[in-house]
């Protein structure tokens, strides 16, 4: 690896050699490390120019800015590149002077998943793992399945008894080994720990991998060139872990070391409000206490955050926010994100509009201000809360008896035609 200087330590601050497999020696499982780079070499190579010469339409585009081998083997799955389109009728809904959506739903198994999931199995072949093995409530799950099978590797997934059918639906049809624990994410996630520690998997789980953030930070990355690298005033990004947000700002705040944009854009993180945790500690500034979530996100559901302390200090640097939103709001999102931008959300991607919504009724971001919402899973991932969401169909007979009044009901034709 390059460009990569080693490993620190968010709790203390120590500095480790990549070889340390997971987290810090010293603080144990909370000691969450992050890839320190050599951005001054990088500098001489990672340009506008260059980027703008590189023919590669995807999330390996940034590979300097990667933790990989100039060897490595990478996925044939496309992973990255995804569209950042324009929301002016959904940007005027939520009360902003411009919005744009980051469809992460676009990537190959259907969330922003796919970056991190990628980067981890291009480091389980080049460590010669066979098997990958994640905890999940379903979109790390079925990326990491998904990504393993393009590798040629075997994976094995954890699951709580809550993670929605086609979430594990996914898992089958990439031919993971599926275990659905009858208990919590956080039972899931420990049972998955103790399996890759006998047996010697690969360890996909992103709150602890420090190399899983660094794919995260490529949308990121992508928001930035794809802006023409003029970032936004806000990016919104929904929080679960606190992985994805930690990413996020990684990649605007190397992106400004590195002298590509002059600016960087303030951070919105977005908490369901019955899985918040991360807001609290970002309020407080203590550890967040351990809590049985309860929301229809189940994609940031976490009630034990392990990757809190990134999160928090990301949104501190950016001079961001961190706001709550309850379920209601959220289905609201899934509708008019919906309704008036053609983008179909599932409930933890439609927080970070519900989010910008409400941050912009509280005066938090200007009525002026452009802002991106990071789009992380597709709604077809949770179709029980998207029918919640929807409502329902009208039902018909074949001879179209009370169509018309139907029709005029949802004012398709006037009142007045005979």
């Amino acid at each position: 690896m390059r460009f990569v200087k080693g490993l620190k330590c968010v709790l203390c601050g120590a500095l480790h050699s990549t070889r340390v497999p997971y987290t810090c020696p010293r603080c144990g499982e909370s000691g969450i490390l992050d890839v320190q780079y050599d951005y001054a070499a990088i500098k001489r190579v990672l340009t506008r120019r260059t980027l703008a010469a590189r023919p590669d339409r995807s999330q390996w585009r940034y590979r300097e800015l990667l933790p990989l081998r100039a060897d490595a083997a990478l996925p044939d799955v496309a992973v990255g590149w995804t569209p950042l389109t324009p929301a002016p009728a959904l940007g005027r809904h939520l009360g902003l002077g411009r919005l744009f959506l980051k469809d992460d739903g676009r990537n190959a198994s259907g969330s922003l998943k796919d970056r991190p999931s990628a980067i981890g199995a291009v480091k389980a072949r080049e460590k010669r793992r066979k098997i990958v093995a994640c905890a999940s409530t379903g979109n790390a799950a079925s990326s990491c399945a998904c990504l393993a099978a393009s590798m040629g590797l075997r994976s094995v997934i954890f699951v709580p008894e809550r993670a929605p059918e086609p979430k594990v639906t996914q898992l089958l049809i990439f031919g993971a080994t599926v275990l659905r624990v009858r208990g919590s994410y956080e039972q899931a996630f420990q049972l998955c720990q103790r399996a890759c520690e006998k047996w010697g998997w690969y360890n996909r789980n992103c709150a602890i991998n420090p190399y899983l953030v660094e794919g995260k930070k490529t949308a990121g990355l992508e928001i930035a060139e794809q802006l023409s690298w003029e970032p936004p005033d806000w990016v919104a990004v929904s929080v679960g872990d606190g992985c994805t947000i930690a990413g996020v700002w990684k990649a605007f705040r190397e992106l400004r070391t590195l002298g590509i944009v002059a600016r960087t854009p303030r951070i919105l993180g977005v908490q369901a409000e019955g899985a918040a945790p991360v807001t609290a500690a970002f309020a407080t500034g203590e550890p967040p206490r351990p809590m049985e979530p309860r929301t229809i996100a189940d994609s940031i559901a976490v009630g034990v955050p392990r990757n809190w302390k990134k999160a928090v200090m990301a949104v501190r640097e950016a001079d961001g926010a961190m706001i709550d939103v309850s379920d209601g709001e959220i289905l609201d999102a899934m509708r008019y994100t919906g309704r008036l931008a053609g983008v179909f959300a599932e409930p933890a991607a439609a927080a970070s509009v519900a989010g910008l919504r409400r941050a912009a009724r509280e005066g938090i971001v200007g009525r002026r201000a452009t802002a991106v919402a990071l789009i992380t899973g597709n709604g077809l991932k949770d179709v029980q809360a998207a029918r919640a969401a929807a409502g329902v169909p009208f039902d018909i007979p074949p001879e179209g008896d009370g169509l018309e009044d139907i029709l005029k009901e949802r004012k398709l034709v006037d009142c007045h035609e005979a």
